[in-house]
């Protein structure tokens, strides 16, 4: 479309500098995921939710607890008042942070409940359930909470079903396992699907959507150049994220 040759593309591209662009730090939400670029690497993003500009981000070889603490208190340090974090629900994210409220991503949430149920249940409770996961981004607390508590009192007994082994009646495990993880999880993080209900006047997002739009465009940016060694990738995706 341009008429020059990839060469050119990363000859201009190596010259390029990029300047990054102070911002004042304020009060805001932070919303933080990971995203990665095939097997060579990751990159975590912290945004503001108010302003939409990203305000840090690091090249990561994996996703891990001690790097967000790190870029939240970098943050803090260079006078960021954080009012609330959004994020993906890694463990130990939730209590990592003292008293700033954390709301997980309810998409994060829905999509780990498909992967143990599948996008297609076998049984009625696990169609019953993906019907509830359906509701999480479209719904209010206490609405989400009922309805979650009657499929679990419907279905209780149909969860705590057994299979023996047959040569060894003392071993066993729990019939419908993947049902339950899925349930286990939505009940583990139940207290967090709510946090932007809990505070309506943070206008804090349910969702880490925002980030997941700029990182598809960056891969797709990147799909069109591809074959660029890493450091250029790494240089693409700076200026991006600092446009």
């Amino acid at each position: 479309m341009h008429h020059v040759s990839s060469r050119t593309i990363k000859r201009k591209l190596d010259k390029y500098e990029v300047i990054f662009h102070g911002i004042d730090p304020t009060s805001t939400v932070v919303i933080m995921d990971t995203s990665y670029f095939g097997h060579e690497f990751g990159v975590m993003v912290f945004r503001d939710e108010y302003s939409k500009r990203n305000l840090h981000w690091k090249y990561v070889k994996h996703e891990s607890l001690s790097e967000y603490i790190y870029g939240i208190e970098r943050l803090k340090k260079q006078g960021w008042n954080i009012k609330g974090i959004v994020c993906d629900g890694k463990r130990g994210l939730f209590t990592a942070f003292g008293d700033i409220p954390v709301q997980m991503c309810q998409f994060h949430q829905a999509a780990i409940v498909t992967r143990y149920i599948t996008r297609n249940p076998k049984t009625i409770a696990g169609k019953e359930l993906k019907q509830i996961i359906v509701l999480l981004p479209r719904t209010d607390k206490e609405s989400f909470e009922g309805v979650l508590k009657e499929w679990i009192l419907k279905w209780n007994i149909f969860l705590n079903e057994k299979t023996y082994n047959e040569e060894n009646k003392s071993k066993w495990h729990y019939t419908h396992k993947r049902l339950r993880s899925a349930y286990q999880s939505l009940k583990h993080n139940l207290p967090y699907l709510f946090t932007w209900y809990d505070y309506p006047q943070l206008k804090m997002p349910n969702t880490t959507n925002s980030l997941e739009g700029t990182f598809s465009n960056l891969k797709t940016k990147l799909r069109v150049h591809n074959g660029l060694k890493q450091w250029r990738k790494m240089k693409v995706i700076n200026n991006i994220l600092n446009s």
